[in-house]
């Protein structure tokens, strides 16, 4: 079941920016390049749930079919129906987002099951949040994760464009450390647009105020999106896909 962006606010709250709680203040869990799956049970998420919604993935990549890959944590996963169909419905688009994902549970994704079986023309790649908030990593680890995902993503799919999503921001405060990490983060990311088969975008400023600040109504727990958030997603992304799938 695709769950609302709001549904995360209340299930997810931990990932906001908050090590994890079985993690000492400071403490670095090595996440960015260490592939492996969720070996984290969280209030919100067991291991079992994480392996069977992987299994899903792995069935949905066996069929095939798919021009458009979405690839990510919570935030990709948790697009809404409505939104979904409305702005990549003319597309044959899958989501393969999973909540809570890390760039280390993803490489191992890349790696294991049937995506390879998948031919997409086109992935849109938003992940690394998870990095901060969970992991309690540095932005350089974080690029460093984000990094060896583009490039796993090169070889398993060398045909493919990939629209590399900057991380959207998060915290209400602009000058928060956790904001200024991920700012800090994305003009390292930006250098990976190689203007022939990675494309950087950052969508981040549309989530703002004019003040800087994050509006609730777009970010409940300034973290995942409202439905409101994903329709703004949405008009960005779409005239960014229709461009790369020409």
């Amino acid at each position: 079941m695709r769950m609302k962006g709001w549904a995360w606010a209340a299930l997810a709250l931990c990932a906001a920016g908050t090590a994890r709680a079985d993690m000492a203040p400071g403490q670095v869990r090595q996440c960015a390049t260490v592939v492996e799956p969720r070996s984290v049970e969280y209030p919100w998420m067991s291991i079992e749930r994480w392996h069977q919604l992987n299994r899903d993935k792995t069935a949905l990549a066996a069929k095939g079919n798919v021009d458009v890959l979405f690839l990510g944590d919570s935030i990709t996963e948790g697009w809404p129906k409505s939104e979904w169909d409305s702005h990549f419905g003319r597309y044959k688009a899958a989501n393969f987002g999973i909540g809570g994902d890390h760039t280390g549970n993803v490489l191992w994704r890349l790696q294991n099951g049937s995506m390879d079986k998948l031919r997409p023309k086109l992935v849109v790649l938003l992940i690394g949040t998870n990095n901060f908030g969970l992991c309690g990593e540095a932005p350089e680890q974080v690029f460093n994760g984000i990094s060896s995902v583009v490039a796993s993503l090169r070889q398993v799919y060398p045909d493919a464009k990939i629209l590399l999503n900057a991380v959207l921001p998060v915290e209400p405060n602009p000058d928060h450390p956790r904001r200024l990490n991920v700012a800090k983060l994305n003009r390292d990311v930006a250098r990976l647009d190689d203007g022939k088969h990675v494309f950087y975008r950052d969508y981040g400023p549309l989530f703002l105020q004019p003040d800087g600040t994050i509006s609730p109504a777009i970010m409940p727990d300034y973290l995942h999106l409202t439905e409101k958030g994903y329709r703004i997603w949405a008009d960005a992304l779409q005239p960014d896909i229709a461009r790369l799938l020409k």
